[in-house]
């Protein structure tokens, strides 16, 4: 044994045998690495699909073709078909076919030119993915190539590459694509006359071209359902009816349902190179296309106003998944529309859509209660002059009626209260990215709109509101999961981890009175005829009108939906009556009527709460002053809300007309009551729409005044203000209009410019003057001595 063994080592070790050898282990690397780690690198077109992977819309490759990513899926009639055509023993061979390779070799000798190249679809893919030129020397290196293949993949996966990257005629590269130019449809979808002409065209694909070689192809697409016929795979029967098919004519356009989708996704994948290009969206395409139909119908109407654009998007509550995807209208044909921005991803201004995310903040840090009253009066902040949309003022309103009612200047008062630098780093922390200016330079505006936000992340920011709501009264049995709070997403994404908390990042109780508020507001229309009818959806809704009238929001929610809309030019120019309620709502509630009526509401967090005294004309905790309270669940935060600030007791004689002290009246003859009082100014505007509110009586002629507090108020100016008074038609400087309020009916008020005498008023306190440019000082005195004094600045410019 030992002898035969050096016999063998000193015959490898011979120079001949070591040159065989290195040239088989050099052909073995060849052959192992011949084929690149991925066979073609040809870019692919973008493509999206709906939830059921049906086609959306796709958009053609960087290099001019239309070319669909890799698809595993060959549908059985193409495989049937090819195999019949191209490859009868592609099941068989291992890549290279020696009976058609030996027969395409005799031919070519014999007729002294290419007649047949015998090659296997397996060698097609070899030469669609190198180009090489059809050479004695490429056909031999296609075999090892060929058989390098094989033993990477199976047989499916190599005629799914096939299916994928073979030409078929013009443009068009792979079965998909093919499918969906020449016929509309998916491959699946084909009949056995249009795919067994799909199969004859990767091996004529001129044959494609309308008004040529037509009768070619309709023979060649007949020859072949004769031989699956032949075949067995086919019947007689249905051999006839696919000859009757028409052939491939004029490409047809490929569906463009989502458009401003497609454009989202292609930009999203710019920082994922090596990711397909094709996905499954979370998109309903029956939705989508209502959604489209509804937008083009309103978008008939207002742009008889010069208003051409509309943005929609419906997310399903539970998963933030995108059902709908509406970026705009769809009119490329017109270019003056603007219709290919996006503007479910644009920053605008969102008006007054934050005011329920402020609204929740403060009811969850107990800053106020569901019907709180919050100030409602002419207000000066630093220069900024928020005003409500009609101009009028209540003087107090329920803060859940400021918000249901939108009103400005309670919004602006409440984010003076909460600080506009908190509610900054809130608007962060639940994914709001376009704010990207430090909060000193929004300042309170930012309630009303003078930040920017988009479609997207907003109608997120309202769809975790109520899944955080959802899951704390079912599956989180009262508590809260960070993950709740995500952006939204238009694919399916993976479960993710949950980490249950005890306390969320609004509590739920604040969140349902929250959405409690929203839903009292007026439909557009329908007054409040809705509520009578038991198959209308209930929905909590917040419009939004930014300034110039130049973008009109509606978001909606219900427990399973959110539904946001955008009206408004994408070149920013306003519009007379572009406004969220008239514009924007009506579509909104139009596209809730398409989605499954949710029968059931937002479950009240009862363990969430506590149950407080509430005094009835405050909406404080009650005082113990309130006489008139009743009980009410209120977030835990309610705990730490202030208690009644307006009830005081009041010193009356025995007729209860006249308020009397101790140096005018007898301790025992005196009455005394618990009043609800409101400061001056807020009293001035409350008591014109409050008819049971009851003024103060005035002290007895006889009684010295109670010093404890000023019955007299400024409204307008207020301390620090700066004004600037604009020039009338004439050129000469206008008037400003200052205003006061008073408790005491009928007492005179006189008032001095600069330590000058200017007037007096009685019962009606409004003075209008014309102070040049610079520092000024306005002091009223009342008929009783009482002294309001402000300093405030006139602007030259």
């Amino acid at each position: 044994m030992q002898t035969r063994l050096n016999k063998v080592k000193n015959y490898i070790k011979k120079p001949k045998v070591i040159i065989i050898l290195s040239v088989l282990v050099l052909c073995l690397l060849w052959f192992w690495f011949c084929l690149p780690k991925k066979l073609f690198t040809y870019p692919t077109s973008y493509v999206i699909d709906d939830e059921k992977g049906q086609l959306l819309g796709a958009s053609i490759a960087k290099d001019g073709q239309w070319r669909f990513p890799y698809d595993t899926n060959v549908p059985e009639k193409f495989k049937q078909c090819i195999i019949a055509f191209e490859d009868k023993r592609f099941e068989h061979h291992p890549g290279v076919d020696i009976v058609a390779l030996g027969r395409a070799f005799k031919q070519n000798i014999s007729g002294r030119h290419v007649i047949s190249g015998g090659s296997t679809l397996t060698m097609q893919i070899i030469r669609l993915a190198t180009k090489d030129k059809r050479t004695y020397w490429n056909k031999f290196t296609e075999i090892f190539k060929a058989l390098r293949l094989e033993i990477r993949y199976n047989k499916k996966q190599i005629l799914a590459l096939y299916a994928s990257n073979a030409p078929f005629g013009s443009n068009v590269v792979g079965l998909d694509a093919a499918s969906w130019r020449y016929f509309g449809r998916s491959p699946d979808k084909l009949s056995w006359g249009e795919m067994a002409a799909m199969a004859i065209l990767p091996n004529s694909p001129s044959l494609v071209h309308p008004g040529k070689n037509r009768a070619v192809l309709l023979k060649k697409r007949n020859l072949l359902l004769d031989k699956l016929q032949e075949q067995g795979i086919i019947d007689a029967s249905t051999a006839s009816l696919a000859k009757l098919e028409p052939i491939p004519d004029q490409p047809v356009p490929l569906p463009q349902l989502a458009p401003h989708l497609l454009q989202r996704f292609k930009a999203d994948l710019q920082n994922e190179p090596d990711s397909s290009t094709r996905i499954t969206t979370s998109i309903r395409s029956t939705l989508q296309r209502q959604v489209n139909e509804v937008l083009e119908r309103n978008h008939d109407v207002l742009k008889g106003n010069d208003i051409n654009n509309i943005a929609a998007i419906v997310l399903d509550v539970e998963t933030g998944q995108t059902l709908a995807y509406c970026g705009n209208i769809s009119h490329p044909e017109d270019s003056t529309m603007q219709s290919d921005v996006d503007v479910i991803s644009a920053p605008r201004s969102p008006g007054s859509t934050l005011k329920p995310l402020l609204f929740a903040n403060m009811l969850h840090d107990g800053l106020i209660l569901p019907n709180s009253l919050v100030p409602d009066v002419p207000t000066q902040i630093i220069g900024f002059h928020p005003r409500n949309f009609d101009l009028a003022y209540d003087g107090a309103v329920p803060a859940s009626k400021a918000l249901s009612r939108s009103l400005n200047v309670p919004a602006v008062k409440m984010l003076q209260q909460y600080k506009s630098e908190r509610f900054y780093d809130f608007l962060h922390r639940i994914g709001i990215t376009t704010l990207n200016k430090p909060a000193d330079h929004y300042g309170l505006s930012l309630i009303l709109g003078g930040g920017e936000n988009n479609l997207w992340e907003l109608s997120g920011a309202y769809a975790d509101m109520a899944r955080v709501l959802n899951h704390y009264n079912g599956i989180y049995n009262g508590k809260y999961d960070t993950a709740d709070y995500h952006s939204p997403v238009y694919v399916q994404q993976p479960v993710k981890e949950h980490h249950l908390e005890k306390n969320g990042l609004l509590d739920a109780a604040s969140i349902f009175y929250t959405f409690q508020a929203m839903e009292e507001v007026m439909r557009p229309g329908e007054e409040m005829l809705w509520q009578h009818f038991s198959s209308s959806q209930r929905v909590a809704w917040k419009t939004g009108t930014s300034f110039g009238f130049r973008d009109g929001w509606a978001i909606g929610i219900t427990p399973r939906y959110v539904v946001g809309v955008w009206v408004g030019n994408t070149d920013g120019e306003g519009r007379p009556g572009l406004t969220g309620i008239t514009t924007a709502a009506p579509i909104m509630f139009e596209i809730f009527r398409l989605l499954p009526v949710s029968r059931g509401w937002f479950t009240m967090p009862i363990n969430d709460m506590v149950k407080i005294k509430i005094c009835r004309q405050s909406g404080y905790r009650a005082g113990i002053y309130c006489d008139d309270t009743y009980p009410m669940w209120v977030p835990q935060g309610g705990l730490r809300a202030a208690v009644c600030p307006w009830h005081q007791p009041v010193h009356l004689d025995k007729t209860g007309k006249w308020q009397v002290t101790g140096d005018c009246e007898p301790p025992s003859e005196m009455i005394t009551k618990n009043w609800f009082v409101l400061p001056p100014s807020m009293e001035y505007y409350y008591k014109t729409k409050n008819y049971q509110y009851h003024v103060l009586p005035p002290f007895r002629p006889d009684c010295a005044l109670n010093t404890k507090s000023n019955p007299m108020e400024l409204i307008y100016p207020k301390e620090g203000a700066k004004i600037y008074i604009p020039l009338e038609v004439d050129g000469k400087r206008g008037r400003m209009v200052c205003n006061a309020a008073h408790r005491q009916p009928g007492i005179k008020i006189f008032w001095h410019l600069d330590d000058k005498y200017v007037g007096e008023t009685t019962d009606f306190h409004q003075v209008a003057l014309s102070p040049p440019p610079g520092l000024h000082k306005l002091t009223l005195v009342d008929a009783n001595g009482n002294t309001v004094q402000v300093n405030f600045e006139i602007l030259e410019k």
